[in-house]
């Protein structure tokens, strides 16, 4: 059986501005990176406002288990079915970032036959997005110390800086450092550390920026902290925004590929849906809305992190909402939830599977019941799985008025994707009553709250450590009426990564509030959730290879 990266480089692709020339896009928005790479002048948008949007498809998932659950391979698979069964369609993703790449979660282009490509650029650095995303956050971070050795005007409080430094990569060493050591001259010594970059607040600019003016007014709204005083010190008042956009500008222009079948694909922003937003740039997103009849996107994790936050943060921001939502699920992973372990789940458990199926059906309700939207259940088929274990799940789905549909894109491409596509046309063309999960105008406790019980099922939230201290700040200084970007754990509908399926009987805590201004999100850490991951035991680094043709291997 071929690996993912061997099925990628035996495609033949098409030069890219083949892949332009199908959305109509014209040359001169192009910025070819080689042959089949180039990024599309998000000016283009301003030119298409008046053309009617596309419809709008949503690709979640379960919550995620080492069984894995195919979500980007479905998402892929299914822009590739519909153009099957003959529509218009755009697939558009997030880009990976080279922690998980080099650690243990791997990239974010698919697999099997249901991939985009070029698959090694795509993983390894593609077009500098992310790079030019942790020059813009560390020059911030050199200004804010230069400020305070150059003689401090702003009274900056060094114990209260909230900025950190950022690096694309899992490096538990940088969680908390001391830096400014050495002589006078070297610096401020203070304490310190560093996100990866997927987490920074600029990456979360970018992918809700619409401009370069409005990139330049969201970076000066960042607070870097505060001062003795108490006061919010923001990057513009540094005068740091002109220079961090000036490293961005090409960053800020979406990413244009294909998939293995030639379906145009735009893959562009990255954050994580655990620590960040969890979805790609609102840019790309409405580009896929003017130029294809279909704009199929994903959001990371399970529906409880990147579907809330695309729902109750992007869709609000953007003023967008999708006309239906695939969520993926596997019968392995479903058993995994039921408490299987990894090693005996090719085996049929239908008692397992039961357990477990409660954490996609919490899914479901919440898809269907809070946020009023049609969705579908698409089983990312394995070879192990069993009629008993599929009519199983199709049967309690149905219980709740929601269809299943069995996706085998990764061994067959879009020819597998057709039944999934078919029904979500379907979904599309119904009316839909969108609701978000909660208002804005709500207390920062309401809203938090609400994401807490409406999606988690918890019965409450207590604010523990200084998260009290830092609510009653927040809302003094204004920032009431923002919504919220939960950083919890992906592997539970609570903050415990142990508790699998769809618990009940517990509580959120949520231990700090950090306001991202830029953004225009507070950041809620829950649980023990790190914004900088380590590497395992045996990083997925150690399998990567290049031999003296530049031919990479082990990338999956």
């Amino acid at each position: 059986m071929r690996t993912d990266i061997e099925i990628a480089q035996a495609c033949e692709k098409e030069k890219i501005t083949q892949i332009a020339a199908k959305l109509g896009i014209p040359e001169e928005d192009l910025e070819l990176y080689g042959n089949y790479k180039a990024k599309v002048d998000f000016r283009l948008l301003k030119k298409l406002e008046d053309r009617k949007d596309g419809k709008l498809v949503l690709v979640t998932a379960i919550n995620p288990t080492p069984a894995g659950e195919g979500k980007t391979t479905t998402t892929v698979g299914l822009a590739d079915g519909l153009r099957k069964i003959g529509k218009k369609s755009v697939v558009v993703l997030r880009e990976p970032s080279l922690g998980p790449v080099f650690g243990i979660k791997g990239g974010a282009a698919g697999g099997g036959y249901a991939q985009v490509v070029p698959m090694e650029d795509i993983n390894l650095h593609f077009t500098g997005d992310f790079h030019a995303i942790g020059a813009a956050n560390n020059l911030l971070a050199a200004m804010i110390d230069n400020h305070i050795q150059q003689g401090n005007a702003l009274n900056i409080d060094p114990r209260r800086i909230t900025w950190r430094r950022a690096v694309d990569m899992n490096d538990r060493q940088l969680r908390n450092i001391i830096d400014g050591l050495g002589a006078r001259a070297d610096g401020t010594p203070r304490q310190d550390g560093f996100d990866i970059t997927v987490a920074s607040e600029v990456m979360a600019v970018l992918c809700l920026a619409s401009d370069i003016l409005d990139l330049k007014e969201r970076l000066s709204k960042i607070v870097i902290g505060y001062t003795y005083e108490n006061k919010p010190v923001t990057a513009g008042q540094l005068k740091a925004q002109g220079a961090m956009a000036a490293l961005l500008k090409d960053a800020l222009k979406p990413n244009l590929v294909q998939t293995l079948e030639g379906t145009p694909a735009f893959i562009h922003g990255g954050p994580f849906a655990n620590i960040a937003h969890g979805c790609n740039s609102l840019t790309a997103t409405r580009l896929a809305m003017k130029l294809g009849d279909y704009a199929v996107t994903e959001a990371g994790f399970g529906a409880d992190l990147g579907a809330e936050k695309f729902l109750d943060i992007k869709c609000r921001m953007g003023n967008i909402h999708p006309d239906a939502v695939v969520i993926v699920a596997t019968v392995r992973a479903l058993k995994h939830h039921g408490g299987v372990p990894k090693d005996r789940l090719n085996e049929e458990d239908l008692e397992a599977l039961e357990k477990g199926l409660p954490n996609l059906l919490q899914h479901v309700d919440n898809i269907t019941n809070v946020y009023h939207l049609p969705c579908v259940v698409a089983i990312n088929a394995f070879p192990t799985d069993t009629k008993a274990e599929l009519d199983l799940i199709e049967k309690k789905c149905k219980e709740r008025n929601v269809n299943v549909a069995l996706s085998e894109v990764w061994a067959k491409g879009g020819e597998g994707g057709k039944k999934l596509a078919e029904e979500v046309v379907r979904l599309c063309e119904q009316e839909n009553d969108f609701s978000y999960a909660y208002d804005t105008d709500l207390t920062i406790k309401e809203k938090l709250e609400a994401i807490a019980t409406k999606i988690y099922h918890a019965d409450g939230v207590d604010l523990v450590g200084n998260a009290p201290k830092q609510l009653k700040q927040l809302e003094e200084l204004g920032y009431g009426d923002l919504p919220i970007c939960m950083a919890k754990t992906q592997y539970s509908f609570s903050d415990d990564q142990n508790k699998l399926g769809a618990p009940r009987g517990f509580r959120i805590s949520v231990r700090n509030l950090k306001v991202s201004a830029g953004a225009g999100f507070i950041v809620a850490l829950t649980g023990e959730i790190m914004t900088m991951p380590g590497l395992p035991k045996v990083p997925a680094a150690e399998k990567i290879d290049v031999d003296e043709n530049g031919t990479i291997t082990g990338l999956f």
